[in-house]
């Protein structure tokens, strides 16, 4: 059995879900296939939009709704001229209206209500392209991933029970004999009966936690790209496919900006040994990135190159951190009691301060909490007040290999300066997959490129050169080898001429 997700883009418009069947056709000529498909591309962003017109009171939120509804119901049309599934989308359109409604009149956006609004999405999509299969009488069935995938009750970002939802998935498709099951990803149920989510890329995790479940023998993402790119293609105009990559440069890539893949999707493939196909849906020919166990560092240490946008960076320092124990403890626990996410951690062994990296957008509130929870000793004048950097970003190289690899730190940072990139911060682990600098965001697309120039294509042009030189090794050897031969051939020819002469 194989597991294949297709994101927004790929289901974004009614031509673009025929390429999607033609894909699913071709796998399930071989094997049984599970289909997990996102929302229309773009729909989530809209069912948010809506929902917090509608919180604030402002009535416009009705004409985002009506734009959803259309939207749906045009491609429901345009897929299938089944009465069924268009009055099964209608009363869903009916549902969402319903509960915008709710939501203006309780003037209140929760978690658990922003679960349900935006589960809307995936349901919407999930129904119409099981009914474009079926329309071209291709088997498939529709199943609601709600039934499968159990969570905890944290709304927005829910953790999965793993044992209860492996064992509803085992027990759910060992019982189908269907060819292809169309899912609804992102969209679980939590313990106490709600709709819950996995967080915005969650599809992606959905599919994962089905090909774990069912040991199948791949996962494919499909999406609107032929796989990861050695840098953001956008922003690096020379930047290359990666054929192959292991599970934990992946995850490294992923999680600093490789938007290609949500980076709890990893995991459960990884632990169970699953290889992960990205393919484009709109060259399904293009050979793609396969990330697996495998490290492959031999041509070069360096993977990718990454970067997060909209840092920020707050330090804590002060001559009473020297030697205090439990200083790092007070302060993360500060920020974890607002689930404010640490991107970057690094801290002078002189103990005399720490320097982390937050979201733009957290700072402030990560600021005040840090001078609450150390007001005393900053009343003391033992610790300074929180010192803030806005408008970071973070640049990382990746690579498994890199720890076999001397200098690399050093060319990164005298790129760096070569270029008058200044470092605000630097991290890398023991394990040495990953080299992060923090730099003005405004040198981004600089560092990018100058850290790609030297890393990859630096390198390419040597092999070229190398390959040029073979080829000229190799045509002098020619030239002397044909030289030769003409050589011995007038020596033949001159011989049978002695020899007639003899005889003669």
């Amino acid at each position: 059995m194989r597991i294949l997700k297709f994101g927004g883009t790929s289901v974004g418009s009614p031509e673009n879900i025929q390429k999607v069947i033609a894909v699913v056709k071709e796998r399930a000529q071989k094997e049984n296939v599970a289909v997990v498909v996102s929302a229309v591309g773009g729909i989530t962003n809209k069912l948010l939009h809506a929902g917090h017109l509608a919180a604030q009171k402002d009535t416009t939120y009705s004409a985002i709704f009506q734009e959803i509804k259309d939207i749906h119901l045009t491609y429901t049309k345009a897929l299938t001229q089944s009465g069924e599934t268009l009055l099964h989308v209608q009363n869903l359109m009916n549902d969402l209206e319903a509960l915008l409604q709710g939501i203006f009149l309780i003037h209140e956006l929760s978690p658990k209500t922003i679960d349900k609004l935006t589960s809307f999405g995936e349901r919407a999509s999930s129904m119409m392209i099981t009914a474009a299969f079926l329309e071209q009488n291709i088997s498939a069935q529709h199943k609601d991933s709600r039934d499968l995938i159990l969570t905890d009750a944290s709304h927005t970002k829910a953790i999965v029970h793993t044992e209860q939802t492996h064992t509803a998935i085992q027990n759910y498709f060992k019982d189908t004999n269907v060819p292809i099951t169309v899912l609804p990803g992102f969209i679980a149920r939590s313990e106490t009966g709600d709709t819950s989510t996995l967080g915005r890329g969650g599809s992606d995790f959905t599919a994962a936690i089905l090909a774990a479940a069912l040991q199948v023998d791949a996962l494919e993402i499909w999406t609107d790209v032929s796989g990861m790119y050695s840098a953001n293609p956008k922003l690096v105009k020379q930047a290359q496919p990666i054929r192959h990559i292991s599970y934990h440069e992946a995850m490294e890539l992923s999680h600093f900006g490789a938007k290609v893949l949500y980076p709890p999707t990893i995991a459960p493939v990884m632990q169970e040994n699953i290889p992960l196909y990205i393919k484009n849906t709109f060259d399904p020919e293009a050979i793609g990135t396969c990330i697996s166990n495998e490290v492959n560092g031999k041509n070069t240490p360096i993977k990718g190159i990454s970067h997060i946008n909209d840092v920020a960076l707050l330090t804590l320092e002060g001559a009473g951190m020297i030697g205090v124990s439990g200083t790092s403890k007070r302060l993360f626990e500060t920020l974890s009691s607002l689930a404010i996410n640490v991107i970057l951690i690094t801290q002078a062994s002189s103990e005399h301060s720490i320097c982390i990296g937050v979201a733009q957008g957290d700072v402030q509130r990560a600021k005040d909490a840090i001078e609450n929870t150390f007001a005393y000793e900053i009343s003391k004048h033992q610790i300074d007040p929180v010192f803030i950097e806005k408008e970071l970003a973070i640049i990382a190289l990746v690579g498994e290999k890199m720890k076999s690899h001397q200098g690399i730190s050093g060319k990164m940072f005298s790129t760096l300066g070569k270029n008058n990139i200044n470092i605000r911060a630097i991290a890398q682990g023991a394990s040495e997959k990953n080299i992060s600098a923090v730099i003005a965001s405004k040198d981004v697309k600089k560092a990018l490129n100058s850290l790609h120039e030297r890393f990859f294509e630096d390198q390419h042009q040597q092999l070229n050169l190398f390959i040029m030189g073979v080829g000229n090794v190799g045509g002098r050897l020619m030239a002397q080898i044909k030289q030769q031969q003409e050589y011995l051939l007038e020596h033949l020819k001159l011989n049978l001429r002695v020899i007639g002469i003899s005889n003669r």
